[in-house]
C-alpha cells in the first residue's frame, strides 16, 4: 500500500499533467484557427458533444479542437475524484470511499443534467 504523501504525490502529478495536455490542446486550436482563419464551423455553430468533436478533431477543425481542450479541463476534477475513491477503496478508508462517491455521483449527474439541457 502507498503511503499517504505518494498518493497526493501522483494525484498533483496527474492534475498537473491533465492541466498542461488540455492547455496545450486549446493553444493548437488557437493556432489553428489563427492559421486558417476560420473556426472550420459555420457562423454560430461550434461542437458541443463528443460524438460531434471527435470527428472535427480528425478533421482538424479548430473549434473541435478548442472544445476538446475544454472537455478535459472539466474531466480533470472529475478524474481527480475517481482516483480519490480508489485510492480510499485500497486503504479501506470506507467512510471516504462513500463520500468520494456521492461527490462523483453528483458530478456525473451534473454532467448528464448539463448534457440534456
Amino acid at each position: 500500500m502507498k503511503a499517504p504523501a505518494d498518493i497526493e504525490l501522483f494525484i498533483g502529478r496527474f492534475l498537473r499533467i491533465a492541466v498542461t495536455t488540455s492547455g496545450i490542446v486549446i493553444a493548437l486550436g488557437l493556432a489553428l484557427f489563427l492559421i486558417q482563419g476560420q473556426g472550420g464551423y459555420a457562423i454560430a455553430q461550434s461542437p458541443t458533444t463528443l460524438l460531434q468533436i471527435i470527428p472535427g478533431v480528425i478533421a482538424l477543425k479548430p473549434f473541435a479542437i478548442i472544445a476538446l481542450g475544454l472537455y478535459l479541463l472539466i474531466f480533470t476534477p472529475i478524474c481527480r475524484v475517481a482516483l480519490s475513491v480508489i485510492f480510499f477503496a485500497k486503504e479501506r478508508d470506507h467512510a471516504y470511499v462513500w463520500i468520494a462517491l456521492v461527490v462523483l455521483a453528483i458530478l456525473c449527474i451534473s454532467l448528464a443534467i448539463g448534457a440534456v439541457t
